[in-house]
C-alpha cells in the first residue's frame, strides 16, 4: 500500500489543484491513497473523502500554522480552530487523531518548528523526508531527531501542483491504515522537487491574496 502522506489542494491559500484532480492522477500514478492537509483547513479533505473507494483511500489531514511553525493533524474528523502550539496539539488529540511534525529545522521556508527534548513526548510522527526542502540537511536532521527521541517517521511530497503528487511517502504493510500507523510499520520513499515548483508556489499564493484567480 502506498500512501503520499502530504498534499495541498486549491483549498490551501496557496493550492492550485482541484480535489478531484488529484485523486484521478494519485490513483494513475499507483498510489493507493493519499493524506490531503491543506492548510488550516479540512474542507478540501473532507471534498475528496467522498471520492474514495475500496481501492484507494482518503486521510482527513491539516497542515496548521502556529506561533512555532506548522503541525500537521491526520485522521480528523473537524476543523482545528487554534493557532497556538500546545492548543493544536491538544485538540488534534482530542479527535484521536495523529499529530506531525513537517518539514523540521527548514529555516529557509521559515515554517518548520525547530523541535526541543519536550516536543518529543508530544509528536507521533516526524516526516523526516519533505520533497520540498531545498537542503536535503533538514532532512537529515529531521531523521537524526526521530531516531534520537525514538519517533516514528514519515515522507510526503508537499505537493501543491498536481504533477508533485506522488514524489514522496510511505509504503504501509497492514490493510487497516489506522493500525499501520499505530504499529509505526511505515517504509519512507521520496524524492526532491524541483526548486522552480517552490516560486510557483508563492506566485499563486500571490494571486489568490490579490484575488486575480
Amino acid at each position: 500500500m502506498k500512501y503520499d502522506l502530504h498534499t495541498h489542494s486549491k483549498y490551501s491559500r496557496d493550492g492550485w489543484i482541484d480535489v478531484e484532480k488529484m485523486v484521478k492522477i494519485a490513483i494513475k500514478k499507483g498510489l493507493s491513497g493519499i493524506a490531503l492537509t491543506d492548510h488550516n483547513t479540512i474542507k478540501g479533505a473532507l471534498k475528496a473523502k467522498k471520492l474514495e473507494s475500496e481501492k484507494f483511500k482518503v486521510i482527513i489531514g491539516s497542515e496548521i500554522s502556529t506561533e512555532r511553525g506548522e503541525v500537521i493533524g491526520l485522521f480528523l474528523s473537524e476543523e482545528i480552530r487554534s493557532r497556538r502550539f500546545e492548543e493544536v496539539i491538544s485538540q488534534i488529540q482530542d479527535q484521536d487523531g495523529i499529530i506531525v511534525l513537517p518539514h523540521p529545522f527548514d529555516n529557509i521556508r521559515g515554517n518548520g518548528i525547530n523541535p526541543n527534548h519536550e516536543d518529543a513526548k508530544l509528536v507521533d510522527y516526524v516526516e523526516i523526508f519533505n520533497s520540498r526542502c531545498l537542503l536535503n540537511k533538514y532532512n537529515i536532521q529531521a531523521e537524526k531527531y526521530a531516531e534520537k527521541y525514538g519517533l516514528h517517521g514519515l515522507a510526503g511530497s508537499d505537493a501543491h501542483f498536481a504533477h508533485e503528487i506522488g514524489n514522496a511517502g510511505v509504503y504501509i504493510q497492514e490493510d487497516d491504515l489506522r493500525k499501520g500507523f499505530e504499529k509505526g510499520d511505515l517504509k519512507t520513499f521520496g524524492r526532491k522537487t524541483s526548486p522552480l515548483n517552490l516560486g510557483l508556489t508563492k506566485g499563486v499564493k500571490i494571486l489568490k491574496k490579490n484575488q486575480f484567480w
